[in-house]
């Protein structure tokens, strides 16, 4: 009873909370592609506005994960994705633990969740705004605030506030396109951002200065395409084909990320694909047919991007304890030591992701092949772990589950031949599949993401950014599919939960 009255009591709370309103009734397919790229123009928009009052030198605390937390160094939406998956990693983990009772497969529940994950959001977004104002990361422009006439701390409420306001803006682009439009909009942010780096990884021609030439010590270009030009024009065939050109062009010319890029995209398509087809028969139409898919990235790839937001946390909390110097831990070297952004030593180093191949080369990474080793060991354990322990949560909370789809086909009026016509006949057959298929492929897509880390990407997207921007396109454009088939033939939207 106590339970009770206390979801009684937060319902009316979680009801005045601000939100996007869905829509009524079935949208058209270009009504939600209208509202998909009139979004995505928005997200571009507000990545090229810059923060009032930032002074230049300030540093972007997530700037190893933009990839993945989306949003923009130094501009309005400079949280990015961070506050949304953050909050949903501690609701899944509360929820999984049984900390918070609540069965998402009831409605009034699963609105509470909801509520309770859009006002941990809001709380996130200052959580995560203010240790960077307060360790330094974020600067005022002491300038400026002398020509306006302000002191330095009102500059710093003005671009505390306008963070803020940036997080609350990408929290509702987001809820806009999951209710109008095509996938969701952390999926859409991450793709705009991953596909901007490929694209720049490719063609752009501003030098690179973690790429120079041999010979003459210049800077090569950032992109592929203008720096194999200037490689094979300056440096002669018959050196490249030696054995110290081979490694040069395998890593410093990009060929090590060209080919993992290829492969990335080759095997996510191929796994994405694959699947496990449950027959199913319409109990009052005869003839009527269909299959219901287990795919085998069943949960999506979205545990790997709750799995990447929790390590950029903990990886933030370290660089704030290192960055201050009021903490006592800061300077601890168990905790470890950070070189600008990037860990150097510590528990933090061995708990960073790996983002290149250059930091599995003991010569270049200045670490010990022992280090390395037991790097990559708790990074694949982090990695497949993660992954599998996030894709259980999140398929039981995105009503992915046995029973979920049991009673989703029992609604659509088709069974599964040879299998009595309820939920619960229903709901063993799943049972078979959906949990196993669940671990198999959250381990799956975590020691892909892993493998794809140890390669690099073009544009340096980041190998589980690239991963991720692949299978969300993919999904996309099965998700485009089905709406046209329901376009076609209304009379499917039941099935899919559209009306």
């Amino acid at each position: 009873m106590g339970q009770i009255g206390i979801k009684d009591r937060l319902e009316p709370f979680f009801n005045r909370l601000p939100a996007v309103k869905g829509p009524v009734g079935h949208v058209h397919l270009k009504n939600k592609l209208l509202w998909t790229v009139g979004i995505l123009a928005l997200y571009l928009a507000l990545s090229n506005v810059p923060l009032f009052g930032l002074h230049p030198e300030s540093r972007d605390l997530f700037e190893m994960y933009r990839t993945i937390m989306a949003g923009a160094s130094g501009s309005l939406i400079l949280l990015g994705i961070g506050p949304i998956v953050t909050a949903s990693i501690i609701l899944q983990l509360f929820v999984g633990a049984d900390i918070l009772k609540l069965d998402l497969s009831d409605a009034k529940d699963q609105a509470i969740f909801q509520g309770m994950q859009k006002t941990l959001v809001f709380v996130m977004i200052v959580l995560t705004t203010l240790p960077q104002i307060m360790a330094g990361y974020l600067l005022p422009d002491l300038e400026l605030a002398g020509k306006l006439g302000i002191s330095p701390t009102i500059l710093m409420m003005i671009i505390f506030l306008q963070v803020c306001i940036g997080g609350v803006l990408i929290l509702f682009m987001d809820e806009t396109v999951s209710k109008w439009g095509i996938g969701s909009g952390v999926g859409l942010f991450i793709v705009a951002g991953v596909s901007d780096a490929l694209i720049r990884g490719v063609f752009h021609w501003a030098p690179d200065p973690f790429a120079v030439h041999p010979f003459t010590g210049e800077m090569l270009s950032v992109g592929l395409i203008p720096r194999w030009y200037e490689i094979f024009t300056t440096m002669g065939l018959d050196w490249v084909l030696t054995g110290s050109g081979l490694i040069f062009l395998l890593i410093g010319g990009g060929l090590l990320a060209f080919i993992g890029t290829i492969l990335i995209f080759a095997i996510v398509v191929y796994a994405e694909s694959t699947r496990i087809e449950i027959p199913l028969a319409h109990s009052s139409v005869r003839g009527a047919r269909g299959r219901f898919p287990v795919k085998l990235i069943y949960a999506s790839v979205l545990p790997i991007i709750l799995v990447m937001a929790l390590t950029a946390n903990i990886q933030m909390v370290g660089m704030l304890l290192w960055s201050s110097n009021l903490s006592i831990l800061g300077h601890n070297p168990l905790i470890g030591a950070y070189d600008g952004n990037t860990a150097v030593s510590g528990i933090m180093y061995y708990l960073a992701p790996i983002h290149s191949p250059t930091e599995l080369i003991p010569g270049v990474a200045m670490h010990l092949p022992w280090q390395i080793a037991l790097k990559i060991i708790v990074y694949l354990i982090i990695m497949i772990l993660g992954s599998i322990v996030f894709a259980i949560f999140w398929i039981d909370t995105t009503g992915m589950g046995p029973r979920n789809v049991a009673e989703q086909i029992q609604r659509s009026g088709m069974q599964i031949p040879g299998f009595r016509q309820n939920i619960a006949s229903i709901e063993r057959v799943m049972k078979r599949y959906i949990p196993k298929v669940t671990v198999i492929g959250g381990a799956f897509i975590g020691a892909l993401a892993a493998l794809a880390s140890f390669t690099g990407t073009v544009g340096q997207a980041g190998g589980t950014g690239l991963l991720l921007t692949v299978s969300i396109v993919y999904g996309m454009y099965e998700q485009l599919a089905s709406e046209q088939i329901m376009e076609m033939h209304p009379m499917l939207r039941g099935f899919f939960g559209e009306e």
